[in-house]
């Protein structure tokens, strides 16, 4: 019971990487919130499912407000947040070289979700991980965020703000640990269908495969256990980095 005591708020995790996340936490003792923007049903299942003490709250963390008040919850619930994990996020497929398909529509979608809604969340969150012994604050981004590469130019604009973000704040709000897990293509159900990016990545991956959920929620518990680690960027990719 590694956890037990602390609570730990995972956006985005009615399923996939967020879930695992969720469970890996939940497993160890650790008191989760799951939270989803609309799967309320998944998100419920998930909390409902978890070892422990868990609960869900719908919160769309695109909205300021609703930013707000998945704090307010998460502290009126259980009186303190120790881990906060902004794994929410949004994308579509768009081919790079493909300006008209990027609509503003599209490009200001990705940023709400994708930085100004985790912009609004750690904000909110961070003068409650002040008050623990080892607030932490664990960002989702990706090898998009490092490389020219992901599923739109928004996409991949969208993350490497949040890892520039995650430096900075590293940087200013000590003893607060911030870090970034930026993993490559991985398995999910949102990627369920990209049959043609998982099997070109198998061909070339040192690691001839994509990531599992399970990969990512592993790096975000060695970046939440290592107490000496701040403002890193664990690249999570099976040496897909390495071979471009």
């Amino acid at each position: 019971m590694e956890f037990e005591g602390r609570v730990v708020l995972v956006t985005g995790s009615s399923s996939g990487i967020g879930e695992a996340i969720a469970r890996r936490f939940a497993e160890l003792g650790a008191s989760v919130v799951v939270n989803s923007s609309s799967s309320v049903e998944a998100g419920e299942r998930v909390a409902a499912d978890l070892a422990g003490d868990a609960r869900y709250v719908r919160a769309d963390i695109s909205d300021p407000d609703q930013s707000r008040s998945l704090i307010e919850t998460t502290i009126d619930h259980y009186g303190r947040l120790d881990v906060l994990v902004n794994n929410a996020g949004w994308t579509t497929r768009i081919d790079h070289a493909d300006l008209d398909a990027l609509t503003d529509e599209v490009f200001r979608r990705t940023f709400e979700v994708n930085v100004f809604g985790t912009w609004w969340l750690t904000k909110a969150a961070i003068p409650h991980l002040r008050q623990v012994e080892d607030g932490n604050i664990v960002n989702i981004t990706s090898i998009a965020g490092v490389r020219p590469v992901g599923s739109s130019i928004a996409y991949s604009m969208s993350k490497a703000a949040l890892n520039q973000m995650t430096a900075l704040l590293a940087k200013s709000y000590g003893p607060i640990r911030v870090n970034a897990v930026a993993p490559g293509l991985v398995a999910t159900p949102w990627t369920s269908e990209w049959h043609d990016q998982h099997a070109a990545l198998a061909a070339r991956n040192p690691i001839p495969r994509s990531a599992t959920p399970d990969d990512v929620a592993e790096a975000a518990l060695a970046l939440v256990r290592n107490r000496y680690t701040t403002g890193e960027i664990f690249v999570v990719d099976g040496g897909t980095t390495q071979t471009m």
